[in-house]
């Protein structure tokens, strides 16, 4: 193996996605009977992560949408036998897509104190699984210090910072970036900070899965409830692809969970595609009187006239995350039109296990 900021800007409402629904319907339904042998108590047992985000290590806002979602997987990783190393943005980084910095210095703060009922999670990993928190500065990170961009965190961890922190001089097994606050989906995962830093490492030839949960009903607000069980899935989906040979570094795997807080059980996973739709509209024309300053002001698409928030792809991550199933996408990094990677190889291979033998929720 190689060695290789927010106004919330809420990706989907209830409201936002209801022109969907109809769509929703023509989805295909996956076998619900596959059979499973019994799992390992430790299915990661020896599997090196690092953990990133873009909602920052803080976890401090009491609407859960600054990084709780990244102690639950870590949480969760750490049970199944994983060693995790967190190295993410020190701010809340969401819509900065892949965007890197290009000059200047990275600090990393180690977090001492993690977030109540999280301390002890990870006791007994080889790494120690430090938390850190990277900021753009030549010195300490402070409360106001700029934060590093999620694709900064990763690229970073990959050719120097694991090395140094972790001694993981050969890089780690694979990357898992989230749980985001909110979905990612449709026209808006070229924003996404979690799926930027995913696709940051298979920029470097290592193997990512990039995991966002769905808000409450209003989505202003992210229950830890949702995060446990995006996590709790994600774990053991990630252990089922290890055990096939079927992480790669040729594209990065997207996964959207939806709203569980109101007891609703999630549906089986779909093989989706990322949707042409748009579910949030991002509107500069609140000019403030004759001057040179617009506001920006986002939206959700559903408010604004015309079609062009529409959804068209048939087998849509939103289209399926609306119908309460958990969406999961391939992410290529090669923007090529209709490009395909490796003939299609592992692209089937994994399609075939997400629809008839991955984890059901």
């Amino acid at each position: 193996m190689p060695t290789t900021s927010r106004s919330r800007i809420v990706l989907a409402t209830t409201a936002a996605l209801a022109s969907l629904t109809a769509a929703a319907h023509a989805l295909p339904q996956t076998t619900e009977t596959a059979t499973h042998a019994e799992p390992s108590a430790e299915p990661l047992a020896g599997l090196r992560v690092l953990l990133s985000n873009d909602d920052s290590m803080q976890a401090a806002k009491a609407s859960h949408a600054d990084g709780l979602g990244l102690y639950e997987m870590r949480k969760a990783l750490c049970a199944a036998g994983a060693d995790v190393v967190v190295m993410a943005p020190w701010q809340v980084q969401s819509g900065k897509g892949t965007a890197v910095t290009n000059g200047g210095a990275l600090t990393l703060a180690r977090r001492t104190r993690l977030p109540a009922g999280y301390e002890n999670d990870c006791t007994g990993a080889p790494s120690g699984s430090p938390v850190y928190g990277v900021c753009l500065s030549d010195d300490a990170c402070g409360a106001g210090t700029p934060s590093a961009t999620p694709a900064d965190t990763v690229k970073f961890a990959l050719r120097s910072g694991l090395a140094a922190k972790a001694g993981w001089a050969d890089g780690p097994d694979v990357v898992v970036t989230g749980i985001n606050s909110g979905p990612n989906v449709s026209a808006q995962v070229n924003d996404s900070g979690t799926v930027g830093a995913a696709v940051a490492a298979i920029d470097d030839g290592v193997p990512a899965l990039a995991f966002s949960s769905s808000g409450d009903s209003t989505n202003t607000d992210f229950p830890v409830a949702n995060y446990r069980a995006n996590a709790e899935f994600g774990t053991r989906l990630l252990a089922g692809m290890r055990e096939r040979s079927l992480l790669t570094g040729k594209f990065a795997v997207k996964v959207d969970y939806p709203d569980v807080s109101t007891g609703r059980q999630a549906k089986a996973p779909l093989w989706t595609d990322i949707g042409h739709g748009k579910v949030v509209w991002h509107d500069y024309a609140a000019r403030r009187g004759s001057g040179d300053t617009f506001d920006i002001v986002p939206g959700v698409c559903a408010d604004r006239p015309g079609d062009s928030c529409t959804e068209t792809v048939r087998r849509a991550d939103s289209t399926a995350l609306l119908s309460g199933h958990v969406a999961v996408a391939p992410v290529t990094a090669d923007r090529t039109y209709d490009a395909t990677v490796d003939g299609g190889n592992n692209l089937r291979k994994l399609k075939h296990y997400v629809e008839h033998d991955a984890p059901r929720p």
